[in-house]
């Protein structure tokens, strides 16, 4: 590049598969080529949203090709760390990327970024509460950038009824980092003729906050939409009676958690399932109530793990919640849809073995279950992917055959040994409380353990029986309680999905003291 020809403007888009990248890539290119600004540039594509990032660079020459006689410079095809002069990210955690990647610098770079998440993998797989402290991040953003534009793009895509990438070109633009006017911006919109209404909405807005003259924002258009209907479990029949039972037996600042966890169970089953949940609660109640000190700790933290525990997922469940009405209102709230608008809905489903067993009778799943167990890969092949139109009157009738199945759960292999284990934890709650109330807590807490289905189900499962026979157990049987070794090994188990840090933890409570040197 000639030495009289002015240093790039450099600008790193940081986005998700399928947010539109390319698009505000081109928006941007096309915008500065129709100024007659020298750019280039160039992208590396993601995969599917928030499995894959893709990154998008482009260099600007704010000199136009009459300004520099006409001589094409040579820019760079990839960004590096410490030259970039404004860094852009869609989502909270890819602004943490682009800092940890140290594109952005508090001598240089102007961060545009949105404040909304979208949970990553990693953070939705973790066995504890994975999320990322989106406080850290937005500390880190205000003192690594030399100046920040942060603010809820997602929110302000769906109050215009438009889609994020025009909401950033419009905080490019309101921020005057690029030597391109406003109106240039819109050409383009107009020009590529897809969704220009909407897409111009969205530009207005980022502008307003790029410009720092935000205003409230306007929907796109006015929707009626009904509000969202009362859970479906307050109209059964047997309702009141379960109701009338809860307010009689349970102090009133409990009633409101026991309620809903008990009317969980009904709507997952049936009238007598929510009668047993109430009937297990009872037994770990009365140890509250007869310690007669106003402390309802177990009680509480018992019906909220134990309605958990209950109310297991299976294929009945997820096909159960996927073709109730509040759940099609909700999608329609989410889109924005009219009343005479057409929603189309796919639900994608990959039932396996493990889902299939877990509806047969135990001397039928058993054998399955160990011959696919035997060989992994076998196991993964039976995995069957399945796309069914719930709008459709076909799809929707397959799914709703399969949660009219509920009469049939009872005599399933996965809901006897969800029983089973329910039991076994319950009786070791009251126990651990007879030894000490936090103990107690604590062997009520080890149910976080158990969730989810197939090998997440299994793994929790796992952990939650090695850290029982390792120290609970141990110190029931010595009558010494021990809630701080509970606490330490639960917290090992959320640590990590291979169990390494658990094994770790559980050689170190279990190993013997050391021998005291003879006097």
């Amino acid at each position: 590049m000639a030495k009289d020809t002015p240093r790039p403007i450099t600008l790193l888009i940081a986005a998700m598969g399928g947010e539109g990248g390319g698009v505000l890539t081109s928006w941007i290119v096309s915008a500065a080529r129709k100024s007659g600004y020298p750019v280039q540039a160039t992208s590396i594509p993601g995969v599917a949203q928030r499995t894959g990032a893709t990154t998008y660079y482009i260099e600007l020459i704010p000199a136009t090709y009459t300004e520099i006689q006409e001589r094409e410079p040579v820019l760079d095809l990839h960004p590096a760390p410490g030259d970039v002069d404004i860094a852009v990210a869609t989502e909270l955690l890819e602004t943490g990327r682009v800092i940890e990647k140290g594109y952005v610098s508090p001598d240089r770079t102007l961060l545009i970024a949105s404040t909304h998440r979208i949970y990553a993998l990693g953070e939705k797989m973790a066995m504890g509460d994975g999320r990322y402290d989106s406080d850290k991040v937005l500390a880190a953003a205000k003192q690594m950038a030399k100046k920040t534009l942060l603010f809820d793009m997602e929110k302000a895509a769906a109050e215009t009824g438009s889609v994020i990438n025009s909401v950033i070109l419009g905080a490019i633009a309101g921020a005057g980092v690029l030597p391109i006017p406003r109106e240039t911006f819109e050409a383009c919109i107009k020009e590529e003729g897809i969704a220009v209404k909407a897409n111009l909405a969205g530009f207005a807005a980022g502008l307003a906050y790029g410009k720092g003259e935000v205003v409230e924002l306007k929907r796109k258009r006015d929707i009626t939409l009904a509000p969202p209907p009362a859970p479906e479990y307050r109209t059964h029949k047997a309702a009141g009676e379960l109701k009338a039972r809860i307010e009689r037996d349970y102090p009133k600042a409990l009633q409101p958690l026991i309620l809903e966890a008990c009317g969980r169970t009904l709507d997952y089953q049936d009238a007598k399932y929510a009668r047993l949940y109430l009937d297990r609660l009872d037994t770990v109640a009365a140890i509250d109530k007869a310690r007669g000190d106003g402390d309802w700790r177990l009680t509480a933290e018992t019906a909220r793990y134990l309605g958990l525990r209950m109310t297991f997922e299976d294929v009945i469940r997820v096909a159960q919640l996927k073709t109730r009405p509040s759940r099609m209102a909700r999608v329609r709230r989410e889109v924005q849809a009219a009343p005479d608008q057409l929603v189309k809905q796919t639900e994608f489903l990959k039932p396996g073995i493990d889902e299939f067993a877990s509806l047969m009778p135990p001397w039928m799943a058993r054998p399955l279950i160990r011959w696919a167990e035997k060989t992994p890969e076998r196991k993964k092949k039976t995995h069957i992917g399945m796309y069914v139109r719930t709008d459709t009157v076909s799809g929707y009738m397959k799914l709703r055959l399969m949660a009219g199945m509920r009469w049939w759960r009872r005599a399933g292999y996965r809901y006897k040994e969800e029983q089973k284990q329910i039991e076994g934890w319950l009786d070791l709650v009251r126990q651990a409380a007879a030894l000490g109330r936090e103990f107690g807590l604590e062997v009520v807490e080890l149910a976080r353990l158990v969730k989810g289905y197939g090998s997440t189900h299994k793994r929790g499962t796992t952990n939650f029986d090695r850290i029982v026979e390792a120290v609970v157990k141990p110190c029931l049987a010595a009558k010494r309680a021990n809630a701080a070794a509970v606490t330490k090994a639960r917290d090992a188990a959320l640590a990590d999905p291979e169990g390494e840090t658990l094994a770790n933890t559980l050689a170190e409570l279990t190993a013997p003291a050391p021998a005291r040197a003879a006097e």
